[in-house]
């Protein structure tokens, strides 16, 4: 029983408009970046042979994710020192963190979208170089006025992880697809971790302006290793303007089922997890604990063990299908299994549409980002009022709402489907994989043949 679109064969017309052809005329004569920046030969796009995406590449790809993404969180531990060099209040300086998240969010509104528009070797150069050249401003100005406006500029640039990982589900075989995205992931979560861990410790012992000089010159590095590293690859949906990439992507988000499912599901454990790791600071800083911030900034490195075991889930969820492989397993978890869920997810809503992998990407983490602040704001206020077995109790209420977002949909419904269950609920991708096969097979063949194929696939099976 199942819950169907009326209009699902427009919808697929309307999608198939959108789908690039393989190859793009004189795509592959492009040897310069910004039209005067020779490309490395290696790396310039050839149609007859498309660029490898092997693992120095994807450990490069969570390499880059890590020290950009860790743009938003280094001023977290340093707001205390930043009071007393802008010589402000603490109310003044806690804007700084607000106005690097709003930067964020406009971001993955209004740049991160541009992959599915423009070249994105030239996109992620170009944005890095700009991100490592505001850095500088942030490391020497003297004006809070001039920082807050900084910050949110690094922010809106910081969003090279999200290019990064529609790339990955692009360049990477289908049956890695799953391992490379939860590689670039794991660099991600890294850069959260890191850059808490890392900004509290050099904080304790000099300026915060080392902080800065710090973030400079990793973020020089991924800028020289994206030129000598990074592949060129077409651009695709050459065919779209930038409005109507951004009116597609709001489209995308009330007409798709995967989407939604997957978008209301990571925003309920994002804040969950949001909720769980900010009152534990409370929790830790005061009693009976009473820890410095220095060490419940190395609880962050509890974190790390989870987030290292990220490429191993993703071999996990390239034998499974991905909404069974992970969901219903990540929502008694946090860390690692907080990740698996991001994988699966991802996985899933990248195969909705392949011309549109940045865009619903884009969707997918700004549910995320909302999902974090909700959870802030709404687990701060709960564990200030009512202490920390309700702040648990609110957590247990968001793993059951990411359940009833889990199952009101099955995992091997079609498209268009909104409720309901189709096709069963078989987790492994061997056996779905068969059954496909076997029934483009029976197709081809009589009656009272195909259902003894039919037999004998399901006895082995």
């Amino acid at each position: 029983m199942a819950i169907n679109v009326i209009g699902e064969k427009e919808n697929q017309t309307e999608h198939s408009t959108e789908t690039p052809t393989p190859t793009l005329v004189k795509e592959h004569e492009f040897t310069t970046d910004f039209g005067f920046i020779p490309i490395p030969p290696r790396l310039r796009y050839d149609p007859e042979k498309p660029p490898h995406f092997g693992i120095l590449l994807n450990v490069a790809f969570g390499f880059a994710s890590t020290f950009i993404v860790s743009n938003l969180y280094y001023c977290q531990p340093l707001l205390i020192q930043l009071s007393i060099a802008f010589g402000v209040s603490y109310g003044d300086v806690s804007r700084i963190p607000t106005l690097v998240q709003a930067g964020y969010a406009t971001g993955l509104v209004l740049i991160s979208p541009l992959g599915d528009l423009v070249r994105r070797r030239q996109l992620i150069i170009c944005i890095v170089a700009i991100s490592t050249s505001l850095t500088i401003g942030l490391a020497v100005t003297g004006s809070l006025k001039v920082f807050e406006a900084l910050s949110f500029l690094v922010g809106a640039v910081s969003v090279t992880p999200q290019i990064l990982i529609p790339l990955a589900a692009d360049l990477a075989p289908p049956h890695r697809r799953a391992s490379a995205i939860a590689v670039v992931l794991s660099g991600l979560l890294f850069g959260i971790l890191v850059a808490r861990v890392l900004s509290g410790i050099i904080a304790e012992f000099a300026s915060y302006r080392v902080v800065y000089y710090y973030a400079l010159g990793v973020q020089s590095l991924v800028l020289v290793g994206s030129y000598f590293l990074l592949p060129d690859y077409p651009s695709k949906n050459i065919d779209l303007t930038y409005f109507k990439i951004l009116w597609t992507m709001a489209k995308f988000a009330v007409t798709e089922p995967v989407l939604i499912q997957g978008c209301l599901i990571i925003f309920s454990m994002s804040a969950c997890f949001s909720n769980f790791w900010v009152t534990l600071t409370f929790l830790l800083g005061g009693p009976p604990y009473n820890y410095s911030t220095l060490v419940i900034g190395l609880f962050g490195l509890v974190g790390m063990l989870g987030v290292s075991l990220g490429p191993l889930v993703g071999r996990l969820i390239d034998r499974l299908v991905p909404c069974v492989g992970a969901i219903i397993i990540a929502t008694f978890g946090l860390d690692i299994f907080t990740q698996m869920l991001q994988v699966s997810v991802s996985t899933t809503i990248f195969s909705i549409n392949p011309a549109a992998r940045a865009r619903l990407n884009a969707v997918a983490i700004l549910s995320i980002f909302i999902g974090q602040v909700m959870g802030t704001a709404v687990g701060t206020n709960v564990f200030i009022n009512h202490g920390w077995r309700a702040g648990a109790g609110l957590s247990m209420g968001l793993f059951g709402l990411s359940l009833l977002f889990l199952l009101g949909r099955g995992p091997h419904c079609r498209q268009y489907t909104w409720i309901g269950y189709e096709g069963g609920l078989e987790a492994r991708k061997s056996v779905v994989q068969q059954r496909v096969r076997l029934e483009e097979e029976r197709e081809k063949q009589p009656e009272s043949l195909a259902r003894g194929e039919d037999e004998k696939v399901l006895r082995t099976a």
